[in-house]
């Protein structure tokens, strides 16, 4: 059974960073993309940034120039670098794993709050 782990979110005051790790354990079939959500309270999840296998990645332009997402794919591990937080980047932020094979593997999340 695949299971998603994701680590470091926490309290940070506006324009702090904090760094978020993700670690994947279990079999799955080899990874196409592995990506970072949140969901903050009342809205819908929406995609932070995304990095495919071959290294392209995309990012939400509302965190463009501000955080940076990494990953290792050999070690199924991704990372989600965030500066310069804002009180509005405040949610639940999960990690997502697409596989070759369509399949879609989610973790918990982990919250991240900032205060003013």
């Amino acid at each position: 059974q695949v299971q998603l782990v994701e680590s470091g979110g926490g309290v940070v005051q506006a324009g702090g960073s904090l760094r978020l790790s993700c670690a994947a354990s279990g079999s799955m079939l080899s990874i196409r993309a592995m990506g970072w959500y949140r969901q903050a309270p009342g809205k819908q999840r929406e995609l932070v940034a995304r990095i495919w296998t071959g290294g392209g990645t995309n990012y939400a332009d509302f965190v463009k120039g501000r955080f940076t997402i990494s990953g290792d794919n050999a070690k199924r591990t991704v990372y989600l670098q965030m500066n310069s937080l804002k009180p509005e980047d405040a949610a639940v932020y999960s990690c997502n794993f697409l596989t070759l094979g369509g399949e879609n593997y989610w973790g918990k999340g982990t919250l991240v709050t900032v205060s003013s």
